[in-house]
């Protein structure tokens, strides 16, 4: 038996509720949005934690990518789901999040509306290997020297222009 797809809420641009769409429709329509969250994660220096994506992922395979990412689950507030995504994808509880800011992104694939957060953690971290290669502190400067490189995924590069612009603004 083949397990269910997953169904997310399909949102306006402000966040509000307007239909339900199955993961592979929102992935491949971009006139559907849908929210997801992301944490980044600081170290006490103020460096970035970010994952390198495990090369067996369909999805940006092998590049470095946000701390934690993930899509918000039907009824789900975004603050709840950024918990759930930290303790999932690094086995963090009882991080203190900060709401820093939303954000549209937008490709060929898909429109998301992020929610982004941040928390500070020095670590241990505990990932699975079946979905993130390593993780790895980062100073914004190293981040900045290495955009053109290609080693980032889009959805990192998405992530990373409003937080220059929200740093800049305190």
């Amino acid at each position: 038996m083949m397990p269910q797809e997953e169904s997310f809420e399909v949102v306006d641009p402000n966040g509000r509720t307007i239909g339900i769409a199955r993961r592979s429709e929102l992935h491949r329509n971009p006139s559907l949005v849908h929210r997801v969250v992301h944490v980044l994660v600081f170290n006490l220096q103020g460096f970035l934690l970010l994952q390198k994506r495990s090369r067996n992922k369909d999805t940006a395979p092998g590049k470095w990518d946000t701390s934690v990412g993930g899509h918000v689950n039907i009824g789900e507030g975004i603050h709840s789901a950024a918990l759930r995504e930290l303790r999932e994808e690094l086995g963090l509880e009882g991080c203190t999040l900060t709401f820093l800011y939303d954000y549209l992104f937008s490709n060929q694939q898909e429109t998301e509306l992020v929610s982004t957060f941040s928390c500070v953690h020095s670590g241990p971290f505990l990932f699975s290997k079946e979905e993130i290669d390593d993780v790895r502190f980062w100073s914004i400067d190293d981040i900045g020297v290495q955009l053109d490189s290609d080693m980032f995924s889009d959805h990192f590069m998405g992530e990373f222009t409003p937080y220059r612009k929200f740093r800049g603004r305190r």
